[in-house]
This record gives C-alpha cells, structure tokens and sequence, in this order.
C-alpha cells in the first residue's frame, strides 16, 4: 500500500504547485490590466514591483541563510555589471513593454502575442549554441508564426501600437531568457537558485527602466492626482496598496514557478504554461468580453501545437543529452525550500523518488 499512497501523495503534491503556479501567472495578467484602466503609468507599476520583488527576496535568503546556516552568494562588482547587466536590462524592457501594452490590447491578443517569444528563445538558442539545430525546429516556426498571423486577421480589438509593443518585448524576451538560462548554468557564478538571481537581477532592472520612466511618465506622474497631487490620504494608500499587491503576485509568479521545477520537473512547467494559455483565453472571453472569431480560435489551436511540438522535443533530446555543467533543477540540497522538507530518515524513500524524476530532466524548458 505505500506505492499508491505515495504516487498519490506526489500527484497531488504537482496538482497544487500547477495550480498555486496558476493563480500567481493567471492572477497578474488580469491584475495588471485591470490596474491599468485606471492608473496609467506601467512604468512606474513595474519599478514599484520590481523594489517590493528585491524587498521580498531579501527576506527569503536572510530566512534562507538562517535555515540553512550557510551564507548566500553575493557577487562581486566587475561580474555584476559584466555578467548580470545585460540579462537584467532584457528582462527589465521585457517587463516594461509588456506591461505598457496593457493600455492598448486586450488580454486575448497579449497572450496570443507573448506567446511568439517562443520563436525568439529559438532563434538566440541557436545563435548563443544552447540549442543543437533540428529540422523539426523550421516546422515549430511555421506553426507559431502561422497560427498568430491566423489569431491578428480581421480581429475586431486589433490595436497596431500595442501588437507592436509586445511582438518587441517577446523579441527582448527571447533575448532575455537565453541570457538568463547562460547565467543560471555558470557554476562559478552561483546564481543557479533563482531567489538569489531574482535579488541580484532587481536594482539593475530598476537602473535600466528608471530613464525611460522619466522620459515618457515622470512629468505627468508629478502632476496627477493618483500619488503626488492627492488632497485626500485614502486615495494615496489606495493607489501604494493596489501597487503593492501586484509586487507581491509578481514575487510570487517568480517563486511558483521555482517551486514547480524544484519539485517536479521544468518538463511539467513547459506543458503546464501551455494549459494557462488556453485558461487566460478563456478567462478573458468570459471575464473581459475579449471577442475573438473562429479564425482566431483555430490560429490559437496552430500556434499551441507549435508550442507543445517545441516542449516535446526538448522532453525527447534531452534525455539523450549529456549533462550540462549546471543542471537546473534541484538537486543540490540549498535548492530544496526549508518549508517542503520532510523531518529525517521518514523523507529518504520519497527523496530518492524525486531525485530519479528530476534526474529525466537535463536542462530547463524555456517557455
């Protein structure tokens, strides 16, 4: 009987972090553009939750750090401004631009649009060689590519400027993920458990999007009623709460998913993030009056099976793939969060389950 138990116990361990995965992934989207209707200033929303995000991980590796009583890696000048830098001013643009879009589009034609980025991370795969060219690759393209041509013809709440918004930030995102995967794998930089890449990546986002802030936002953001110009104090904590809330979904987007790869695999993350797809359509249809047509709904059809064609062909390659200097997932003991570890010899026999399911995954499926 302890077999079945086990597996069940496993089972529904996976159900609930996919789904807590869900609620921060899903959660933030339609947070952020409800948000929008009626504070428009993305850029300063997304500082705001990128100080609270470097807030809240500093917390975690002091808690870290005393759970475990081993000191976190802090780096030094000349590998953070060579090393870090450039990943952190991709994914702050990602961010940035991805957010901005909310004022534009709908929630349908983002998700539909992020989804291309899937194309991007191919492309400087290839280009930074952290992905081995396949045949298979030219048709996951033409699928993606074609099923969001399908999704934006004829569509009745196409806006030119938000599309182009977040087709860009799918563009940096492929840079973005490509330099974060190359960073997570350095052994010599240690920055393999994302809550320190997360404290490390903050104040240099915060850096790189400050002067576009002040270029397009800081001037009427000085002069609107929503935080500095407020004559009432309810309204200034109504506007720092409804920031502050989005700050802590992002967190806990970034710290989901984590704890999905760490306990499960980045395989089951990968397939996970193509069922959100599918809920968020369906959400914003129901939710949000997103209007599509049956063209729409058949290029969302196309460009998902390109998404899982990519997903199982790195399930499939990576298994006859040697091990790469870093693995991702989380086998070394810091990796493994204080509060899901079992107490003694009682955790031994899962523990080993978990290692060998890890062991099936060789690197993390960007998705």
């Amino acid at each position: 009987m302890a077999w079945p138990v086990q597996f069940l116990f496993r089972g529904l361990r996976t159900v609930g972090l996919v789904l807590l995965y869900y609620v921060f992934s899903i959660g933030i989207t339609f947070y952020n553009k409800w948000l929008m209707k009626g504070f428009h200033y993305p850029l300063f929303m997304t500082l705001v939750h990128l100080a609270i995000i470097f807030c809240l991980s500093t917390v975690t590796r002091r808690a870290m750090q005393c759970w475990t009583g081993k000191p976190r890696i802090i780096l030094s000048w000349d590998d953070y401004l060579r090393k870090v830098a450039p990943t952190a001013l991709a994914t702050a643009l990602d961010i940035g631009l991805s957010n901005w879009s909310f004022l534009f589009i709908t929630i349908s034609l983002y998700t539909m649009t992020k989804s291309s980025a899937v194309l991007f991370i191919l492309f400087f795969s290839l280009v930074f060689k952290l992905e081995e060219p396949n045949p298979f690759l030219i048709l996951v393209v033409l699928l993606i590519a074609s099923g969001l041509f399908m999704f934006t013809f004829e569509s009745t709440q196409f806006n030119m400027e938000g599309f182009i918004m977040v087709l860009l930030a799918s563009f940096i995102g492929g840079i973005r993920w490509t330099l974060t995967q190359v960073l997570m794998q350095k052994a010599e930089l240690g920055l393999q458990n994302p809550i320190d890449a997360m404290y490390h990546l903050q104040p240099l986002m915060f850096i790189g999007l400050f002067p576009l802030f002040l270029y397009n936002e800081a001037l009427s953001l000085s002069a609107s009623e929503k935080l500095f110009r407020v004559t009432e104090l309810s309204p200034l904590l109504y506007s720092l709460m409804t920031l502050s809330v989005g700050g802590a979904l992002a967190f806990g987007l970034g710290f989901s998913e984590f704890l999905l790869v760490s306990r499960t695999s980045s395989l089951t993350l990968s397939i996970s993030g193509i069922f959100k797809e599918v809920c968020t359509l369906l959400l914003a249809a129901s939710l949000m009056g997103d209007r599509m047509s049956k063209l729409n709904w058949l290029g969302f059809a196309v460009c998902l099976c390109g998404i899982s064609l990519h997903v199982g062909l790195k399930a499939f390659y990576s298994k006859n793939k040697t091990p790469s200097v870093r693995q991702l997932g989380s086998k070394s003991s810091e990796l493994q969060l204080p509060l899901l570890r079992q107490n003694g010899e009682k955790c031994e026999d899962s523990a080993a389950d978990d290692f060998n399911d890890e062991e099936e995954e060789q690197e993390i499926c960007l998705h």
